[in-house]
């Protein structure tokens, strides 16, 4: 498993194009998924066999092998096809949640 992933950390999958569905759209082939899979790509020069990076959120840690990642739609993977980004940080207060007493 990628070491340190945890719900919310903001994850990428390196996904190969299989081919152009329309103009603004790519069928792309996730490792580990199974099933096939449409991204938005905006620019006309992606080509079948080039790689491209899925980012998003991680929803759901199934086991210690699996990962359950926001790409639009819930993908499941092997915790192994996954890269961390950035990882999650709650926010901060800056003051107390309880007033101090008077």
């Amino acid at each position: 498993m990628a070491k340190g992933i945890t719900i919310g950390d903001e994850v990428a999958i390196t996904a190969t194009a299989r081919r152009r569905v329309t103009e603004d759209r790519v069928s792309v082939s996730i490792p580990s998924y199974g099933q096939p899979h449409s991204v938005v790509d905006t620019t006309s020069n992606l080509q079948k066999g080039q790689h491209i990076d899925l980012i998003g959120n991680v929803t759901h840690l199934l086991d210690k092998n699996r990962v359950t990642v926001n790409l639009g739609v819930p993908v499941t993977v092997d915790a192994a096809v996954v890269r961390l980004v950035n990882a999650y940080k709650p926010p901060t207060r800056k003051r107390p949640l309880a007033d101090k007493p008077t």
